[in-house]
């Protein structure tokens, strides 16, 4: 008998998208232009919001930990792009040499989970909540911000 191939749960990523881009956007910069920065300290860490391109309908925001790195543990670093009219918010991942999909075959040369995609948008959530739950906020301006 033939495995059957994962399917993503349309409805169920939407809402999990649609739930980032209110918190999301509780953790925005007041300004909403590029270069606009919020840092979010949390339990001794510091972790910046900073929107990297900004139009009318959407944003490129980056999301990284600036400071401490935990021994054996990466640091956040992911960008996030926010679709204003559609109200959610979805993970585009600098270090993937194309968009992520949706799904992936199991198993695969890149190693890729079958719902990779969901995955890091969880990741994004249990972040963002996170940082709403237990952070403390400064908004400022950086017009020095190196923009990559």
């Amino acid at each position: 008998m033939l495995a059957q191939a994962y399917r993503q749960n349309l409805p169920k990523y939407i809402r999990l998208c649609e739930q980032n881009y209110a918190r999301i956007n509780r953790l925005m910069p007041k300004e909403n232009d590029r270069g606009a920065v919020n840092k979010v300290l949390v339990g001794g860490f510091e972790f910046t919001l900073t929107v990297l391109e900004a139009s009318p309908y959407t944003n490129l925001v980056s999301l990284k930990q600036t400071d401490h790195q935990v021994i054996g543990f990466t640091r956040p670093d992911l960008n996030v792009r926010i679709y204003h009219d559609a109200k959610v918010a979805e993970v585009v991942c600098k270090y993937y040499p194309k968009r992520v999909k949706p799904a992936y075959g199991y198993p695969n040369p890149d190693m890729h989970q079958k719902d990779e995609k969901y995955q890091l948008n969880a990741f994004l959530k249990d972040w963002l909540e996170y940082c709403i739950n237990q952070g403390r906020s400064t908004f400022h301006w950086d017009t020095d911000h190196d923009m990559v």
